[in-house]
């Protein structure tokens, strides 16, 4: 089950006690921030993309969009998300419970800067009803990230 790797993942950084695992489905930005109490922007979604050299996972905060100009300037190519098939086969979390915990080695991660408004954050942990709080900077340390990426789109704030 892939909660159990994300589990024994953050096992590593004395984390996995931290894990919340909820009676309710946590699967979309949505229900997650509603299953948590918290505005939908906190919560952390790890998109999977393909590039040239096999995937990567950005971390971003749940009110963004991706900036194809921005993503392509930085990756060098198109935005593609990977099928819900090869998330599951590349990733080893289903789609709804993607996260940057126990995945394989050769897959690299990035954070995007759009997290970093808020103290906490809320990424899934390898299931479609779960989720751990942590800083930015425990993310993006525990996720072992390559680096901090601004590739993201976050919406006007309206008067």
């Amino acid at each position: 089950m892939s909660i159990e790797i994300a589990k024994e993942y953050l096992k590593k950084f004395n984390k996995d006690k931290d894990v919340i695992e909820l009676g309710e489905s946590t699967a979309t930005v949505e229900l997650a921030a509603k299953a948590l109490g918290v505005i939908p922007a906190r919560i952390a979604k790890t998109l999977s993309f393909k590039t040239d050299s096999g995937c990567v996972l950005i971390v971003a905060a749940g009110d963004t969009k991706i900036d194809n100009k921005k993503y392509k300037q930085y990756f060098g190519t198109k935005a593609k998300m990977l099928t819900p098939d090869e998330v599951v086969e590349n990733i080893g979390h289903a789609v709804g419970g993607v996260c940057p915990f126990g995945i394989r080695d050769d897959i690299n991660i990035y954070c995007d800067v759009s997290m970093q408004r808020f103290d906490t954050v809320f990424p899934a942990c390898g299931s479609a009803n779960s989720a751990i709080e942590l800083t930015c900077d425990e993310l993006f340390n525990i996720a072992n990230a390559r680096d901090w990426v601004d590739v993201c789109k976050i919406p006007e704030m309206t008067a």
